[in-house]
């Protein structure tokens, strides 16, 4: 009689645990999943070398110690940066400016392979400041408060043009503040001052070249009057008796021996 089989059951139920246990732990060891995020690109890098391709949001497989996936942010970010630069009639300004920007999601490979991922300092700070002192210098230190969007145009469209080649599309640019020396900023104030009392005392002169014009014309006008009056009272005598009797104030003028002659010839 042959002898029992004992603990067969029992072994075919733990190898698959086995099993399971052996996939968990090579898992939680070397981690061959890969996880691109919302808002990111992946790029997979090979024994050093980058693929080809960028990787969109989702599960990914790599290769333990032979692949690595590099997340990079393609979202719209803004960056706040201060910076010195000098006006056209060397005014040092400090300005602080703010720019709109995203990485390119079809390029995100190129970046990383290309430059890595401290792009923000290797290329667009540098461009940016460059393009700002290039704009910046072409205009006059009080000139460029009053035109500050347009140097903030001119600026926006010199980024776009030179970053855009270099995977990065800058969404927009502004000038936050711009500060002189307090020297400078004082003597600006004394000038805007000064203009605007000549222009007071410009507007005051206009207003009594006015004011005398109009006393001119309006003498003028007596006189040529008086002249036309004086013309007709000479030469009819019956307006010269007119004009008294419209001054007469109905009392007969009165002589020494008592008696009122009529000063109206009435025939």
């Amino acid at each position: 009689m042959a002898p029992k089989a004992t603990g067969t059951g029992k072994e075919k139920l733990a190898l698959p645990l086995i099993i399971l246990l052996l996939v968990i732990i090579f898992f939680a060891t070397f981690n061959p999943i890969a996880i691109v995020g919302v808002g990111q690109r992946g790029v997979k890098v090979t024994l050093g070398k980058v693929s080809p391709q960028s990787l969109s949001e989702g599960v990914h497989f790599v290769m333990p110690f032979i692949s690595r996936i590099h997340n990079m942010d393609v979202k719209i970010q803004k960056k706040s940066i201060p910076t010195e630069v000098y006006t056209k009639d060397i005014q040092q300004a400090k300005i602080t400016y703010v720019i709109t920007y995203n990485l390119q999601p079809t390029n995100a490979h190129k970046m990383l392979n290309e430059v890595g991922m401290d792009y923000v300092d290797k290329i667009i700070i540098p461009v940016a400041e460059g393009t700002i002192k290039d704009i910046i210098g072409k205009w006059n230190a009080q000139d460029l408060i009053a035109n500050r969007e347009s140097a903030t145009k001119d600026i926006l469209f010199k980024m776009v043009e030179q970053l855009a080649p270099r995977y990065i599309d800058v969404k927009g640019f502004q000038i936050i503040d711009i500060n002189y020396s307090e020297v400078f900023e004082r003597a600006i104030e004394s000038k805007v001052t000064a203009e605007q009392d000549a222009l007071k005392a410009k507007n005051k002169t206009v207003q009594i070249e006015e004011e005398a014009k109009q006393k001119l014309i309006s003498a003028e006008a007596e006189a040529k009057s008086m002249r036309i009056r004086a013309n007709a009272l000479t030469q009819n005598k019956a307006l010269v008796e007119y004009e008294a009797v419209q001054k007469w104030d109905g009392k007969m003028p009165q002589y020494m021996m008592g008696s009122s002659v009529p000063f109206i010839n009435i025939k």
